[in-house]
C-alpha cells in the first residue's frame, strides 16, 4: 500500500510537470519553476510541449502499475526506474534541483514497492 501512496506521488509530481510544460510554460509561474527568461519560454515552447508529454507517459505508466495493484508492482518498478533515470540525466545536464524533485522521490516510492 505504501508503495503505491509513495508511486501515486510521483505521478501526481509527473502530471504536474506536464501541465507546467505543456499548457504554462510561457506564464510566469512556469517560468520561475524552470529559471526562464520570457524570451526563451516563447522560443521553446514547442520543445517544452513535447517534453511534457514525456512526462505524462511516465506518469500514466506508474498510474497504470497502481491501478492493476499488486500485479502492477513490476510495472511500477519499471516507471519509477525510469523517472529516476530521467531525473539524474536532468540533474547532471541541467541542474542538482532536478535530483531533488525527480529522483529522489522515484527511489524512495521504488524502495517502498520493492522492500514492502
Amino acid at each position: 500500500m505504501i508503495g503505491s501512496v509513495l508511486t501515486g506521488i510521483v505521478a501526481a509530481i509527473h502530471v504536474y510537470i506536464l501541465v507546467l510544460e505543456m499548457f504554462l510554460w510561457d506564464t510566469p509561474r512556469s517560468r520561475k519553476a524552470f529559471g526562464t527568461t520570457p524570451e526563451f519560454a516563447k522560443a521553446s515552447k514547442v520543445l517544452a510541449a513535447n517534453q511534457g508529454l514525456y512526462n505524462g507517459f511516465l506518469a500514466a505508466g506508474l498510474i497504470w502499475g497502481i491501478w492493476l495493484g499488486d500485479a502492477g508492482d513490476p510495472v511500477k518498478i519499471f516507471f519509477l526506474l525510469c523517472v529516476a533515470v530521467a531525473g539524474a540525466y536532468g540533474a547532471a545536464t541541467v541542474g542538482i534541483r532536478i535530483l531533488l524533485i525527480q529522483t529522489v522521490p522515484a527511489l524512495v516510492a521504488l524502495a517502498a514497492v520493492v522492500f514492502t
